[in-house]
C-alpha cells in the first residue's frame, strides 16, 4: 500500500500544512539502482583522538566516493574516533562534527569508527561506550533522510591496516544507498583475518558469482526481495517455500532464473532435501520463513504457540545444525536469519512471535563464533521493523501509521531494504562481520 502521507509531504502545500501542525517530515529515501549506485558528493574523512587506524582512507576510497579532509557539502562523513580513550577526549568528537554536521547533504551518511570497550581500562571503556549513546542520539536528530552508525573495529587485536581492511565491506554498505533504512546501529567487527574462509571477490558488481544461495520463505514479500538481490549479485538462487505457495514460488523463481523448491521447512527430512537440491553445497543460507499466530497469552492455545516456535525457531536450529554437520554449507559460507524488532522490544499479542525472534538472536550470538572457528562460516541476523508488505498493509490504519512514523526516518521500509542488508552479510569479504544482529527499522523508537 502506498504511503500517501509521504507523498503529501513531498508537495508544497503538504509541507506547509504538516510543518504548521508540527507533524513528521519524512524525506524520500534514495535507494540503490544500477544508474545511481553511489551517493552524490564527496566523503569527508575526519579524526578525533590521539591516534587513528592505519589504512582507513584507502578503504574509504573503495566506496566510490571522493575522499577529502574538507568539503562544503559532503555526501558522507566518516569520523575515526578509535583513539578516543578518555572522557575529555570526547570533546574531540564534538569539535570534529559540530562545525560540519549541518553541511551534510540530504540523504547523507555519518559513520563513526570506534573500537571495542576494554575490559581492563574503564576510562577507555567509558569513552568508547559513550560513542554509542552519541550515535543513537545523533541518528534521531539528523533528519532529511540521513543516517548515523557506529562501527567498532578491533584495533588492538590486529596491527597496522588490517583492521581497517576488515571493515571494507561494512563501510561500503553503510556509505551507499543500499543502507537507506538502517540508522542508529552499532556494528562490532571480529578480529578474523580478512578473507579467511572465503575467496576474493573477482567482480565487485557480482560478488556472489559462483555461490549457491538458498532462501526460505521466498515466494513473496521480504523473502522474494532477498532472492532477487542475491540473484542480482550473481548467486545461483534456490527459492524455498511451502508447497501451498507453489504457484507464487515458481513465478518468483522464473523471474529470477532461480530454482523453486516447494518444501515445508519443518519437515523431518528438510535438511536432506535441501542438501539434495544443492549437490555442490551452499555458499549462502538465508532463514527467512516465518509465521505469526497473534493472540494475548491468556487467550493463546498451545497449538498457536507451538506452530510459531516450530516454524520460526526450531526449524532454523535443526536445519542449521544438520547442514553444518553434513558440510552442505561450504567453508566461507554465510548464514543469515531473520529476527525482528519484536524480539528486541516485545509486542502486545505476540509473545510467541517475539520469543521465536529473540531466540534467533540468541542463536546468532552463540553459534557465530563457533561456526566461524569450526566451519569457516559466519552467522548473522537482520531484525526488520515496519516494512511495507501485504501483511502490514492489512494492519488497521492508525496502527499502520504509527508503525510508519515511529522511527527516525518517519516512514516504513521496503522489502529491498532488508534484502540489501542480507546481501551485505552474504558478501565473501564480510568475514569480519559475525554474530551481529542488524536492525533494519529506520531506527525505530521501539526498543531503541
Amino acid at each position: 500500500m502506498a504511503d500517501r502521507y509521504l507523498h503529501l509531504t513531498g508537495t508544497a502545500p503538504g509541507r506547509f500544512l504538516t510543518r504548521r501542525l508540527g507533524l513528521p517530515q519524512p524525506a524520500p529515501l534514495r535507494r540503490w539502482t544500477l544508474e545511481t549506485p553511489h551517493l552524490d558528493g564527496p566523503l569527508l574523512h575526519l579524526t578525533a583522538g590521539a591516534s587513528a587506524v592505519t589504512g582507513v582512507a584507502e578503504v574509504l576510497r573503495t566506496s566510490g566516493l571522493t575522499v577529502t579532509e574538507r568539503a562544503d557539502r559532503p555526501a558522507a562523513i566518516v569520523l575515526d574516533a578509535t583513539g578516543v580513550a578518555t572522557a575529555a577526549g570526547l570533546g574531540d568528537v564534538h569539535a570534529a562534527l559540530h562545525p560540519v554536521v549541518r553541511s551534510l547533504a540530504p540523504g547523507g551518511r555519518i559513520v563513526v569508527l570506534g573500537t571495542v570497550p576494554s575490559p581492563d581500562d574503564h576510562h577507555q571503556a567509558a569513552a568508547q561506550q559513550a560513542l554509542e549513546g552519541f550515535v543513537r542520539s545523533l541518528g534521531k536528530e539528523i533528519g532529511r533522510g540521513s543516517t548515523v552508525q557506529l562501527v567498532r573495529i578491533p584495533v588492538a587485536r590486529i596491527p597496522g591496516g588490517a583492521s581497517a581492511h576488515a571493515a571494507g565491506s561494512t563501510l561500503r554498505f553503510l556509505l551507499s544507498p543500499r543502507s537507506a533504512y538502517v540508522s542508529g546501529q552499532v556494528i562490532e567487527l571480529t578480529s578474523a583475518a580478512p578473507g579467511s574462509g572465503s575467496d576474493p571477490v573477482a567482480d565487485p558488481a557480482a560478488p556472489l558469482t559462483g555461490r549457491t544461495a538458498l532462501v526460505t520463505g521466498a515466494a513473496r514479500g521480504i523473502g522474494a526481495a532477498v532472492a532477487s538481490v542475491l540473484a542480482r549479485d550473481g548467486a545461483r538462487v534456490i527459492a524455498l517455500d511451502v508447497p501451498g505457495a507453489r504457484e507464487e514460488l515458481e513465478r518468483t523463481a522464473d523471474r529470477l532464473g532461480a530454482t523453486a523448491l516447494p518444501l515445508d521447512i519443518t519437515a523431518p527430512d528438510a535438511a536432506d532435501r535441501i542438501a539434495a537440491a544443492a549437490p555442490d553445497g551452499l555458499g549462502v543460507l538465508v532463514h527467512n520463513a516465518g509465521i505469526t499466530r497473534d493472540r494475548r497469552l491468556a487467550n493463546m492455545p498451545a497449538d498457536r504457540w507451538a506452530s510459531v516456535i516450530e516454524v520460526n525457531l526450531d526449524s532454523v536450529l535443526r536445519t542449521t545444525d544438520e547442514l553444518l554437520k553434513a558440510g552442505t554449507i561450504t567453508r566461507g559460507g554465510r548464514i543469515v536469519a531473520t529476527a525482528s524488532i519484536a524480539g528486541i522490544a516485545g509486542n502486545t499479542g505476540q509473545t510467541n512471535y517475539a520469543a521465536s525472534k529473540a531466540g534467533i538472536i540468541g542463536l546468532v550470538r552463540s553459534l557465530g563464533p563457533r561456526a566461524a572457528a569450526d566451519h569457516g562460516v559466519t552467522v548473522n541476523a537482520v531484525a526488520p521493523g515496519f516494512i511495507e508488505t501485504k501483511m502490514t498493509a492489512a494492519v488497521p490504519l492508525f496502527i499502520r501509521e504509527a508503525g510508519r512514523r515511529m522511527n527516525s526516518l518517519s516512514q516504513g521500509g521496503l522489502p529491498v531494504d532488508v534484502a540489501e542488508a542480507v546481501a551485505w552479510f552474504a558478501q565473501p569479504d564480510s568475514t569480519a562481520v559475525n554474530g551481529q544482529v542488524l536492525r533494519v527499522c529506520g531506527q525505530s523508537l521501539l526498543g531503541a
